[in-house]
């Protein structure tokens, strides 16, 4: 008699899961800095789970790109360059471009609905202030938009890369400082397009809007980079 199929047991995963959530989040929230270690022992006890169930998430964030291993047990988190916002930003605006273009293209009752809860959503975050807040609804509402097509493929490459454009959104809404509701007013002109069925503008207005906070971010980061080289040679 063949032997019967077991059911693999999920509590184990469930931990690895939560654990992987807390580092991720704990990571995008700002508590390290880029460049900053991270070591095994010491998070392990500070969150109260084994260093197995650790390694899992830290090796997960490390493939989404948000940390670098180093040896001996050590891990980086991920400095951003300027190359690095360049390739996110036009990565990002291509995506977002082709996701807002389809979604115009089928605008109807349903995602338009859909559409507006999660930019209002941006609009009470950017209003109460927080920059996290902020960050974690602006990429609610591309997130929105891009899943909710149908197109398989395109949300799978998306999600390739959302934790890296998470943490760029992140350093991009700090940049603005107290500006936060200007983070609305960027997003207005893809919106109104959107909501209009004119899939050609929304994907233009997306690409614009890309280009001009990647532009400051890159800018931002290659100030940054000349200043720490003319530091070290000091």
């Amino acid at each position: 008699m063949p032997a019967k199929n077991r059911i693999a047991p999920v509590s184990k995963l469930s931990v690895e899961a939560q654990a992987t959530e807390n580092l991720r989040q704990y990571v995008l929230s700002g508590a390290v800095k880029p460049g900053e270690k991270l070591t095994e022992v010491a998070l392990a006890d500070e969150m109260g789970v084994a260093r197995a169930t650790l390694r899992f998430g830290l090796n997960r964030l490390a493939a989404e790109g948000l940390l670098v291993k180093t040896p001996y047990t050590s891990w980086e988190v991920r400095t951003l360059t300027a190359d690095d916002a360049w390739e996110l930003w036009t990565l990002r605006a291509g995506l977002e471009g082709l996701a807002v273009r389809l979604a115009a293209d089928n605008m109807g009752p349903r995602l338009k609905e859909k559409f507006q809860y999660a930019f209002d959503e941006l609009v009470e975050a950017c209003n109460s202030g927080s920059s996290i807040e902020a960050s974690e609804k602006d990429l609610g509402l591309h997130r929105t938009i891009v899943n909710s097509l149908g197109h398989s493929r395109l949300a799978d490459q998306y999600k390739l890369v959302e934790q890296q454009v998470r943490l760029y959104i992140n350093i991009c809404n700090v940049l603005m400082g107290s500006d936060l509701p200007a983070v609305v007013d960027q997003h207005v002109p893809m919106m109104e397009a959107l909501f209009r069925g004119d899939g050609i503008k929304a994907a233009h207005e997306a690409w614009v809007h890309n280009e001009s906070e990647g532009g400051k971010l890159v800018a931002y980061l290659q100030q940054r980079a000349k200043m720490e080289a003319a530091g070290a040679t000091q």
